[in-house]
Order: structure tokens, then sequence, then C-alpha cells
């Protein structure tokens, strides 16, 4: 043999040794390093997992009333395997079934493909289970379609029609609470791939308010059935059951009676208002939008809560399509979607001198001196005036919260700017009481109430006002020089110009006309209508702020309690008694002999209140009621907001007086508690008990 071919045998022994070193180390490290996961996956090989929802926990009012609840319904499924091992795939079967269930064929089809699969349609269209699980595709049937379906199998193979549970919300007493409740929606794919959330692709999950926050008690835990199955998708048997155990109730604080009459009432002064019924919308005020809110004034509870546009929960039930979706979010519609109660930022108007009352005097005022209320007050070139320009002369700030007069509140802001420097601010001011009082009011911050998507408000400060013109400066600058010329209206466009070339001089100054406005509740100042609540509560209740709380307890199908909401103290305002007495005579002033007299004058039940009407440039006033009642021992608080909607006393006024009607039961000159619309004419104190055959049954009358 030459050495040629010595050579060429040699390579390839070396060749087939390495063939032969690969060969058996790569089965060493799929045998012995990752043996046990391949294991695994050939496991999940021959298993298909078949989920079974569970019933989900049901939602009350505080009188065992469901806000949301399952209802049964007649729903289709389609059984993919078994349609696709018909001759044509399934064409017929799909093409008859179609035109059975009155549905468009290729949304038949789409409910039938596999989300993330090739050619698969969008979510929520796409089936986003298991492939061996019956996909539900048509819910509410009808009985006869039913039949038609089961009584034709060989029609219909693969196709069932089954009773099953729907998610309803059935608004007892007409309580929509729709913005409250919330709804459900599908898992998303970034939720089901964090393997730390349990979620399901089958899950349905809270999307908002208390299904969302609640979503965890409520949800259950689902069952599920383990098939086994050959290489050709056969299933051979079942390895393993696990039954689904339902989901727990929520309690709330809500009523249903009083949250019908506060949605009922809002709603009804938003029309009168658009058809010019309300002092001060003479032909017509936009009201676009408003919200109320009704607390418990001693705990922060929150017994209804309502924003207007509202919309029916139940079109989430079943999937939402994208034309309904687009209505509850389009600005256009004024976004039902979005809850004014809690998410919603207005300027708070005059109902803000209640602050600026304890901030005057934290900054040295006193509460026994007169205050000029002229019909003018003048901050450098601005002239500001009273609504409709009424002067009282000589006045009390008691006086100046009765009537609202705005010049008396103008000077105190103004006079503190002064002190404190003006335009060269000492450390620490006076002025700056006015901002550290509304913060410590919590405006600025959240109120913790225990539903998804709240909203601060806004708090403006020197620091603020600063920080914003250095990041804005170059705008201002340039738009000084450029003007507006993208604006058709030439009017609003010389006044941004104007204000932009202001801006880029000296935009970073904290002038007197902010600290004014700032005392009226006017300017930059924004707030939520339940963070208003909470304020008049701490006033009413002797000065604890409480974290408004919707839910009241977790209890279980079985009846037993889980879990307890306790009143939670969020902090005090910071008012002295002598103060707070002061302001709580002064809002009781209102009712009696100020801007709300003509509401409340005579009424059965002492109220105390304060109106607003907050202007907002190009936009019709924004109405403000506040108030709570009975005076002497407050239990509510009622707080009702008009976006657009004129005068506080004219518009959102009547929608309150309605409110009290109901909770105090009044009828003419008289209140009686049996014709409240509570129980006694009181809020229970005691827990809606579940029997063992799943009855519910209402808590005793609370005892007076």
């Amino acid at each position: 043999m030459s050495d040629r071919s010595r050579l060429r045998l040699l390579v390839l022994q070396v060749l087939a040794l390495s063939l032969m070193l690969t060969l058996f180390g790569r089965l060493f490290f799929l045998q012995v390093v990752s043996g046990e996961q391949y294991q695994r996956a050939a496991a999940d090989n021959r298993t298909r997992e078949v989920v079974t929802p569970a019933v989900r926990g049901l939602i009350l009012d505080s009188q065992g009333r469901p806000l949301a609840q399952n209802r049964t319904t007649i729903v289709v499924s389609v059984d993919r395997t078994a349609v696709r091992k018909q001759k044509d795939d399934g064409v017929a079967v799909i093409k008859r079934l179609s035109k059975t269930l009155g549905m468009r064929e290729s949304k038949v089809k789409g409910a039938l493909t596999l989300c993330g699969t090739k050619g698969a349609a969008k979510a929520p269209v796409c089936w986003n289970g298991s492939p061996y699980q019956p996909i539900p595709i048509a819910k509410d049937v009808s009985t006869d379609v039913a039949l038609s379906i089961m009584e034709r199998r060989e029609l219909y193979p693969g196709v069932t029609a089954e009773l099953s549970t729907v998610r309803d919300y059935p608004a007892p007493d007409g309580a929509k609470s729709a913005h409250v409740l919330g709804y459900l929606g599908p898992v998303s794919d970034k939720e089901f791939s964090d393997g730390s959330s349990g979620f399901r692709r089958t899950d349905l999950i809270g999307r908002a308010g208390l299904e969302a926050t609640y979503d965890t008690y409520l949800r259950g835990i689902p069952g599920f059935k383990s098939l086994a199955v050959n290489n050709a998708g056969s299933v051979t048997g079942t390895v393993a059951t696990q039954d689904p155990t339902p989901g727990d109730y929520v309690v709330t604080n809500l009523d249903a009676r009083v949250q019908a009459v506060a949605e009922e009432a809002l709603k009804t002064q938003i029309m009168a208002a658009r058809a010019g019924k309300t002092y001060n919308c003479e032909g017509g005020c936009r009201a676009d939008s408003g919200s109320v809110v009704v607390l418990n004034a001693k705990t922060g509870a929150v017994v209804a809560m309502a924003s207007y546009p509202s919309y029916d929960p139940n079109v989430w039930v079943g999937g939402v399509s994208q034309k309904e979706y687009q209505s509850l979010t389009d600005p256009s519609s004024n976004t039902p979607l979005l809850s004014r109660a809690w998410a919603g930022e207005y300027i708070p108007a005059s109902t803000f001198k209640v602050i600026s009352t304890a901030a005057a005097v934290r900054a040295g005022e006193s509460v026994n001196s007169l205050y000029e209320c002229a019909r003018e007050y003048k901050v450098g070139d601005l002239t500001k005036r009273n609504f409709e320009s009424e002067a009282f002369g000589p006045i009390t700030i008691r006086r100046a919260i009765e009537v609202s007069c705005n010049t008396v509140f103008y000077g105190l802001g103004y006079d503190a700017w002064v002190r404190d420097g003006g335009l060269s601010p000492k450390a620490g001011g006076a002025d700056e009481w006015f901002v550290k009082t509304a913060r410590d009011f919590g405006l600025g911050s959240l109120t913790n109430v225990d539903l998804p998507g709240e909203r601060p408000g806004r708090v403006v400060d020197r620091a603020d006002v600063l920080k914003r013109w250095k990041d804005n400066k170059a705008t201002y600058c340039k738009r000084a020089n450029t003007g507006y010329p993208e604006i058709g209206d030439r009017t609003r466009a010389r006044l941004l110009t104007a204000f932009a070339k202001e801006n880029c001089v000296d935009g970073g100054q904290y002038k007197g006309g902010f600290a004014a406005d700032f005392a009226i509740g006017q300017g930059e100042t924004a707030v939520t209508p339940l963070q208003m609540a909470t304020v008049y509560a701490a006033i009413a209740n002797g000065g604890t702020l409480w974290e408004p709380q919707v839910a009241k307890a977790v209890i279980s199908p079985s009846g037993t309690v889980i879990k307890k909401f306790e009143p939670k103290a969020s902090g005090q305002i910071p008012v002295d008694k002598a103060t707070l007495q002061y302001i709580q005579r002064s809002l009781r002033g209102v009712a009696t002999d100020g801007t709300a007299k003509g509401l409340f004058k005579d009424f059965p039940v002492a109220v105390s209140a304060k109106t607003g009407s907050g202007q907002v440039t190009g936009k019709d006033d924004t109405s403000w009621f506040d108030s709570y009642a009975p005076s002497n021992d407050p239990q509510y608080v009622v707080v009702m907001m008009v976006s657009q909607g004129g005068t506080g006393a004219g518009t959102s006024g009547p929608g309150v007086k309605k409110i009290y009607q109901a909770l105090f039961g009044v009828k003419g000159s008289s209140a009686s508690p049996s014709n409240s619309v509570l129980p006694g004419g009181l809020l229970p104190t005691a827990l809606p008990t579940i029997g063992k055959d799943g009855s519910i049954k209402r808590p005793a009358v609370a005892k007076r």
C-alpha cells in the first residue's frame, strides 16, 4: 500500500471516529443531561388539556342585590378536530351552521382559527384556548335553533348546543353601575407568557372597576381534564381531572337604589342643562359629561358613584365588537368608558374656598375681620370680577363663603403672595400656605379608592411653574416669532401668540394673578369629584380624611367571611377646632342664606353645601355642588359635577336635592325613614348572608 493510500485511510478513520464521538456526545446530552426535560416534552406531546372555567363570583350591593352575576344561556360550540375530519375539511358543515345561526361564514371560520397560527383572525376573534376543546362561536342562541342543530346531528358533526354560564350585569332597580363594576376581557399574550400569573389561554379576567381590583377573589380556580392523544391526534383516554373551584363573592358598600337615584339625577340635570332649563343655561349649555359621588361621611364608604355618559356593561359579554369599542372610547361620543368620578380632572371653582379659608387662617388672617367684597379686584393690569359683578361691601369670610364672593378670596390669595415677597419669594412664605393646605387636604394625590385608573389631580406651585418654563422656553420663544399660522381662528391665534411672547420673557415667574386665581379654585388647579367628596367628608366628620372604599367584604360561596375591609384614615385636615366649626357654620349658611337657599332653605333636613361655577376659556362653566347632611350629625356627603353645565346651584344643586330626598325619605315638607330608599332610612352595618343553597339573605335593618 502506498503512502498516499495510507494517508487517505487515516483521514477516513479520524473522520469516522469524530462522527462516532459526536454521536455519542449528543446521545449523552439528550439522555442524561437533558433527559428529564425531554421526558416532560414527550409527555406533553401525548396529553392535551381541556379547561373547565370556574363560575365567577358575584358582586353584591350592601343589601345583597347582585350587581354582577352569572346567567345561563345556550352556547353553540364547534369541535374543530371533528369538523376537519370531514371529507371536505368541514366546509359544508361551517357553511350550513353559519346559515342556521344567521352569522357570516367568515366570522365562524375566524372563530375557529387558533390565535398565533398562520392565517388566524385577530384577537379576540380567534380562539385562544386548546385546539382539543370545543370552541364557543355563538351565545344566547334560541331554543328552536339549538334543537334544530341537536336533532340533526348528521348535518352538524362536531357541533354542540349546550347550556353554559356567562357574566351578566342585571342593573337592579335600574342601577347600571357600569364604571364601578368594570368588565371582563381575554388574557393577553404578555400576561399568558408571564408564568407567575397562572393564567390560562381561555381565562377571562377583570379589565376595569371592581372586576379588575378583586379579580383574584372573583375568578376562582378553573378545572381541567388532561386527555391522552396518539401521534395522529386522536383522544385515547383521560389522564387526570380537577373540578373547578367557584369564585368568591364581593360585597360592596354600594346601595343599588341610591345608585339608581344618583344616576338618574345626574342624567336628568345634564339633559335639563342642554335643553336650557337650568339657571344660566338659557339657550342650552353643552353639558358634555358629569359625575356624582355619595359617601358615608363617617367612614368614607362609597354608597353610590356614577359618571355620564355611561353605557350598558353587558356590551362586553361575549366579546365587544370593534365598532362598539370605538364608540366607548371615541372623544366624539364623549368617551363613555372614562369614569369622570375618579379619573376626570376639573377646576374646583368656589367649592375650593373652604380650603382657602383654612389656608388664610394658617397664613395669619382672622376670621373675625371684615373684608371688602367689591365688584372687581385688580391684580396689576388684570381686572377680576365677581359672578354677575355683585358687590356686598365689607363682609366676613363666612359671608364671603355664603354668597361666594370671589373678590374677598382674590384678596386673601394675593395678599399672601405679596407678604411672601411677590416675584422675589421668601423661603417658606405666606402664599405657600395655600398650596401646602390644598395638598394637606389630599389634593394633588390619589385618594387610594379601590378602583383602577384613578387620577391625582393637580396643585401647581412656584417650583412647578419654573420647571415648566425651563422645559418649554424654546417653544414659547419660537412661537413668539412664528405665531400660529396653522390655526384658522385668527382671534385665538393672536391670543396664543401673545401668550407665547409673554412666556418667552417671564414665563417662569409665579405671578400675583396665579395666587389670586388659586384662592378661588381657578387657574391650573384640577381635582376629581371623588377628591372633593373626601374633602367635604373630612369637614363634616370633624377632620378625618378617609380613603374611599367600594368593597365591604369578601365572602365565599358557602357563606364564610374571608375578608372585611375596615375604614382606613389617610390623615387629618390641617384645621384647628375653632376654624373647622367656623367653616361648618359657613357651609350651613350657604343653604339657609346663601347661593343654595333657593334649594334648601325650607328643606326638612339640614343641609350644608357649597356651590361652584368654574370658568374655562372657550367652554361653558363647570357646575359644582358639594354638600353633606344632616348638618348637625352628618351621615352622607353628596357631590355632583357637570362639565360645561352652568352654575352649581342651577344645574348640579337640584340633582343633589333629589338624592337627599331619596336618602331621607323627603316628601313635601317632611322627612320619614319609612319613605327612604334605604331600609329604615339607614345604611346596613351587617353583611348579607349566603345560604347553603346559594340563596342570599339581606342584612338586618340597622338600628338608630
